[in-house]
């Protein structure tokens, strides 16, 4: 006996041997048949769908869950444009907060909306005695006032208050860690926004490190947020790599760095389990710190590395010589050339054609760099929403010559690059619909089309939010189609995305989502 049969609906399956079907049995949280192989059988609930679209869940694979989980409870500034404005929502944030001293965090930080970067003078004239951080959307800088400017070496670069990239880290330090229990409650928020979007698995990007990791033990804040119910989706985590150690390993395992007990990819179950390993090259084109070949339009620098370029690819080389995975931050083309060139080393070293290796965002790639990437077998890992949302102000930082390569899609493509769909939650809105959306049209909010030559198809689209996401994460045995054997976690669509006008796919309603053949509640209707 099935435990549920789901009926009366166009489940596109995402397999090719079978790509529609209109019946679909669970049995025990997986898919045990299509169509006539189940129609028959009884089955404890029958599910009627009334014609609903359906598809593989999502597969988002590359969030950040705990940020998103403390943004949603932060007060923010996000959409002012008036520093008066903005000043005076800081000092409301700070006049609720009653401890003397107490640390105010604000959320919603952008400078272009303004116009220039705050300055620590500005927040001290606000801050009343309180350590006041805002972080920049990106989450590649912060500025901060004077308060917190005094508890840190007097030597650490920043202008006026702003900080980027590891100075920024070295501030977010002065605070860490949160409680496991804070995290796994704004674990619990995230999931449950991602459920109501679809997606019902995804990768979070980095923990326990210093840009984006909240805790030393941010792993066991996971487990607590499943054990206590609040985790209702799959989550594979990426580890940040400042987390390896010099590891005393046999030479014949040939393991230069690790985790304690030589944890790496891998380990865990379908519900949560350990990724890849998360490495930094460069900075963000938001915050202007993405490592660029050539400088910024109308800016005389060419943004950041995280470190000095050797010792970013000796960390890359190592993560894979240890047996990892490897997810690296790639913006900027001269990031890409750095990832680039170390994991060409790193797999001349000890080969390893099944490693999967990810190059994260791939903001700005090169005509030239394309082949580099197929030889390699890297898959890309891009946020179709950034410029949906950013295109316009992206778009005229790289100018004319250089914007058609921003976020790629068809030229990944065609070079035989696994294109995987992400959001980077919350560094933009999250919804797969609405990036696949943009693959296909490639128009920014405001209409502006950038890069029209890399648009691809919805098929294509939907393929980089479910199966290539499987692909990428190491989940294709499970997750990614609706193949008899896999499991049951789909999404019910009010509409079908391959017969809807492209101008309307983003705005297609999440009726339901189901996780191991569970309806979770979560839909947003």
């Amino acid at each position: 006996m099935l435990c549920t049969r789901l009926t009366n609906a166009r489940f596109l399956t995402m397999d090719p041997d079978h790509p529609v079907a209109h019946d679909l049995g669970v049995w025990r949280g997986r898919i045990v048949g299509l169509d006539e192989a189940v129609t028959s059988l009884p089955a404890r609930e029958v599910i009627d769908l009334q014609g609903a679209t359906v598809l593989p869940g999502f597969i988002d694979a590359h969030v950040h869950l705990a940020w998103t989980g403390f943004k949603q409870n932060t007060p923010s500034i996000a959409g002012h444009s008036r520093i008066d404005d903005v000043l005076a929502l800081v000092e409301e944030a700070v006049t609720r907060k009653g401890s003397p001293g107490a640390w105010v965090s604000i959320a919603g930080y952008d400078q272009r909306a303004l116009g220039r970067h705050l300055t620590a003078a500005e927040l001290d004239r606000v801050s009343h005695g309180h350590k006041v951080f805002l972080l920049h959307e990106s989450g590649h800088g912060c500025v901060v006032n004077s308060a917190v400017l005094d508890l840190l070496p007097a030597d650490l670069p920043h202008e006026n208050g702003f900080l980027a990239e590891g100075a920024m880290g070295a501030a977010r330090a002065l605070r860490l860690p949160h409680a496991q229990t804070e995290l796994a409650e704004a674990i619990g928020r995230a999931a449950r926004t991602c459920l109501a979007e679809g997606v019902t698995a995804c990768a979070e990007a980095g923990i326990g490190g210093t840009l984006f990791g909240h805790s030393p033990v941010e792993l066991g804040a996971y487990q607590l947020a499943q054990e206590q119910g609040l985790l209702p989706l799959r989550v594979q985590l990426m580890v940040s790599a400042d987390r390896l150690r010099p590891a005393a390993a046999h030479p014949a395992d040939g393991i230069p760095r690790a985790l304690d007990l030589g944890l790496r990819t891998g380990f865990g179950d379908d519900r949560l389990s350990v990724g890849a390993l998360k490495i930094f090259t460069d900075g963000g084109m938001m915050a202007r710190t993405a490592a660029l070949s050539s400088p910024y339009e109308g800016l005389d620098h060419r943004g950041e590395l995280q470190d000095d370029p050797e010792v970013l690819a000796d960390t890359i080389v190592d993560g894979h010589l240890a047996g990892w995975q490897l997810a690296v931050h790639a913006i900027g083309d001269r990031a890409a050339d750095l990832a680039l060139d170390a994991l060409e080393r790193a797999q001349r070293l000890r080969p390893r054609p099944a490693a999967r290796h990810r190059i994260e965002h791939a903001g700005l790639i090169r005509p030239d760099q394309l082949a580099r990437f197929a030889r390699l077998g890297v898959s890309a890992v891009v946020q179709p929403n950034f410029l949906r949302s950013f295109g316009d102000d992206y778009a005229a930082i790289m100018g004319a010559h250089r914007a058609p390569w921003l976020y790629r899609g068809r030229a990944f493509l065609e070079h035989g690059i696994t294109l995987v769909g992400s959001s980077d939650r919350p560094v933009t809105d999250g919804s797969p619909l609405r990036a696949i959306q943009f693959m296909v049209e490639r128009a920014s909010g405001s209409g502006q089309v950038i890069g029209p030559d890399e648009g691809i198809t919805v098929d294509e689209a939907l393929h980089a939010y479910t199966v290539a996401g499987a692909y990428a994460c190491h989940w294709e045995d499970s997750l990614g189609s609706l193949t008899p054997g896999k499991l049951a976690d789909l999404v019910v669509l009010g509409d079908d995305p391959r017969r809807a006008e492209p101008s309307r796919i983003g705005d297609i309603d999440v009726v339901a989502t189901y996780v191991g053949g569970r309806e979770t509640g979560a839909s947003a209707l």
